[in-house]
């Protein structure tokens, strides 16, 4: 006998109030109530007069919170879940709550406001471009993802063999906040590292490299990757979140410049979503691509092959895959 499944809407609900889950965080990080709870504060009262806000307000909120799994509670008490404690509260320093000026900003989400026609058309209309030239959200996303991002950049450093025995070049292409550069760098005593981004992004990257101490071994080249003089005789380009900006043809055609710029045996370091070839897993790499269609006149999420394959059109005679602590995916090529 088959059995059928009643139909269930739930799936479609939860779609259409899921913009309520992302304002839901947003309050909570604004009101700095998971740090409050992390510093003992448990009922609705206590928690309110730490967060300045009303009793009412703070108990359904942090009912809803315990709703979808980022609070517990125990009769009038909340509590802090592991991952909660761990990335919500300002006490952590692993805390990702800086995130939230990025990815909730109006250049980012306010995109997908007009999904409907980009899709129609199959590409953003130039407002809703995020890589148009000097675009100011850049800065914003050097200031708020290095929490983020610094598992990646942590990883990466143990993962490239970079030579110790001799003085060495990074080029860091699309540098950002400049972590991943910055972290080879604090590995590597002996290496120099040149920064490439809009001057605006490049400051962010330089408060960085001081606070880490190498900011006599970090220099900055201003303007567009594929506009700017990247010099020559590097033994690691990194080339970090930035290919799924563009078509595969215009990265493959930056590949070939991030060639000429190496030395005979160097490396590019790409770190991109790289879904399964279904392109439908792993979901998280696989939905970035909904982020390109948004805010990229061509942009996409590319498989290890398709990447390969660039590499290879590009001249680079190895590609490897490898993990990382993140969603994300580390793909080396060799000239």
């Amino acid at each position: 006998m088959t059995v059928t499944q009643a139909p269930n809407a739930e799936l479609f609900f939860d779609a259409l109030t899921s913009y309520q889950k992302t304002a839901a965080i947003d309050a909570a990080l604004e009101l700095d109530l998971f740090t409050a709870i992390d510093e003992d504060a448990r009922t609705a009262e206590q928690i309110a007069a730490r967060c300045k806000a009303s009793p009412r307000g703070v108990r359904i909120l942090s009912d809803y919170l315990t709703v979808n799994g980022f609070l517990t509670k125990r009769g009038n008490a909340y509590g802090l879940t592991p991952d909660s404690s761990f990335f919500l509260s300002k006490n952590s320093p692993a805390y990702m709550g800086s995130l939230r000026h990025f990815l909730l900003s109006q250049a980012i989400r306010g995109n997908f406001d007009k999904l409907p026609d980009t899709v129609r058309r199959g590409y953003v209309d130039a407002e809703a471009n995020t890589v148009a030239d000097e675009n100011p959200v850049w800065v914003e996303f050097a200031r708020a993802m290095v929490p983020l991002m610094m598992p990646a950049a942590q990883a990466i450093a143990g993962l490239l063999a970079v030579p110790d025995d001799r003085p060495t070049k990074i080029l860091d292409i699309a540098a950002g906040h400049g972590m991943f550069g910055i972290t080879l760098a604090q590995r590597h005593p002996r290496a120099t590292v040149v920064a490439v981004d809009w001057q605006p992004v490049l400051a962010v990257a330089e408060e960085n490299a001081a606070r880490a101490g190498i900011a006599d071994r970090y220099q900055t080249r201003p303007g567009s990757a594929f506009s700017v003089d990247f010099g020559s005789a590097y033994d690691v380009v990194l080339l970090t979140n930035f290919l799924h900006h563009f078509d595969s043809d215009t990265c493959t055609t930056l590949l070939q410049k991030v060639g000429a710029a190496l030395n005979s045996g160097g490396q590019v370091a790409i770190v991109e979503f790289v879904p399964n070839p279904d392109r439908v897993s792993p979901a998280i790499p696989a939905s970035f691509a909904l982020t390109m269609l948004a805010g990229t006149p061509s942009g996409d999420v590319y498989t290890f092959d398709d990447l390969k394959a660039m590499l290879g059109n590009a001249g680079f005679h190895e590609a490897s895959a490898h993990s990382l602590p993140t969603p994300q995916t580390l793909v080396v090529g060799k000239t």
